[in-house]
């Protein structure tokens, strides 16, 4: 249990620190455009420190970085006003006791996966069904208002990360660093994903594969909230309602009678290529 008292001037800063390195590496891979994206840090029960509005993450300073009180109230004084979407974070760590911090960002490929309504939520990859499970999307809600939060709120209690509908992305942790790197994670798979489609498809994991890469967590330390499915039900945990049937915008390419999933798209080439090469001869 955190003790109830004011975070020291040197944990103050240590914190600090932390939220301009993520914001800067942030703003060095392109998740982030202008003054876009906020990172907080909770320091203990009553003190949060936050990224201000109106200030690249890029160009952080220790003097930009507001801290205030669980409601969002400046708890000092301060030139600069807290991020406005700092009610999505709060609302993160108010239903999530675990959760000490929270990134938002554009990260180009999730947020393209939000503006399609194509949640991050196939079991494909081993280290995203270990460390990440299914990645849902919040429905729509006006940025800087409630509306976001109150339309996160029924997914925090069991994800660690999730999209925001044609917005961008979210993800907590313990602290900024393991927010950014589920972050990192959730961009990355969100560009295989991409690159799987243009390639013809993916093909998901077989639940007992699915299974067994479960139980890897406990043995590899791995903290996980991910306790529902939201798309294949490969995992063998209960599907949220109105979940989407499995792969339902990403079904592989139908198969050859030798089983090869990419011999229709191969036979496409080789008749093409044929045609060019007629024309060619016609010339």
């Amino acid at each position: 249990m955190e003790v109830k008292r004011s975070a020291s001037a040197y944990e103050i800063n240590e914190a600090k620190k932390m939220i301009l390195d993520v914001g800067l590496k942030c703003w060095q891979k392109g998740w982030v455009a202008s003054n876009d994206g906020n990172v907080s840090f909770r320091l203990n029960q009553t003190q949060v420190l936050c990224t201000p509005t109106g200030v690249s993450k890029g160009m952080l300073t220790m003097e930009h970085i507001c801290l205030i009180d669980m409601d969002g109230n400046l708890l000092q004084k301060s030139a600069y006003k807290p991020s406005s979407e700092m009610k999505m974070h709060l609302r993160v760590m108010k239903e999530r006791p675990d959760v000490r911090s929270v990134f938002h960002a554009h990260p180009p490929y999730a947020t393209a996966h939000a503006i399609a309504g194509i949640p991050l939520a196939e079991c494909v990859i081993p280290e995203i069904v270990i460390g990440l499970g299914s990645i849902p999307i919040a429905p729509y809600g006006t940025p800087s208002t409630d509306e976001i939060p109150d339309r996160l709120a029924p997914l925090i209690k069991d994800h660690d990360a999730w999209l925001l509908e044609s917005h961008g992305a979210l993800s907590a942790g313990k602290d900024p660093y393991q927010a950014y790197f589920r972050m990192e994670s959730v961009e990355l798979y969100a560009q295989m994903m991409y690159l799987a489609r243009g390639l013809g498809g993916f093909k998901p994991l077989d639940p007992a594969r699915v299974q067994t890469l479960i139980g890897l967590r406990s043995k590899f330390g791995v903290e996980n909230k991910n306790n529902v499915c939201v798309q294949c039900g490969a995992c063998g945990k209960p599907k949220a309602p109105g979940a989407a049937a499995c792969c339902a915008t990403s079904s592989p390419p139908p198969a050859s009678a030798d089983g090869n999933a990419f011999a229709p798209r191969a036979e496409l080439i080789d008749a093409i290529v044929g045609r060019v090469k007629e024309a060619l001869a016609r010339q």
